[in-house]
């Protein structure tokens, strides 16, 4: 079993920043893709951002040129630096990981508990 721990979230004005973290732990032999997802009131979960081994990012429309997304695969860790934060970016947000673990396994999916990102005045 893989666990994944998130921080960073919490309340912040337009156009403030925000960090957030994710630390996967478990049975990991290796992990491939990182990324987070963000699920609004009422709305259905989305990609906000994610990147692979080899460091290939993609982001969402929405967080293309305000976010950036990062991992330090010696920690099992990938963050998602967030800049110039709009209203429109409060959610839940959600780490997602997939690992194996051994050699040749199967890859899984793992998710996150979620962390809340609000953004008002």
């Amino acid at each position: 079993q893989v666990q994944l721990v998130e921080s960073g979230g919490g309340l912040v004005q337009p156009g403030g920043s925000l960090r957030l973290s994710c630390a996967a732990s478990g049975s990991i032999f290796s992990i491939n893709a990182m990324g987070w997802y963000r699920q609004a009131p009422g709305k259905q979960r989305e990609l906000v951002a994610s990147i692979t081994s080899v460091g290939s990012t993609n982001y969402a429309d929405s967080a293309k040129g305000r976010f950036t997304i990062s991992r330090d695969s010696a920690k099992n860790t990938v963050y998602l630096q967030m800049n110039s934060l709009k209203p429109e970016d409060t959610a839940v947000y959600y780490c997602n990981v997939v690992s194996r673990r051994s050699r040749g396994s199967d890859w899984y999916q793992y998710w996150g508990q979620g962390t809340q990102v609000t953004v008002s005045s």
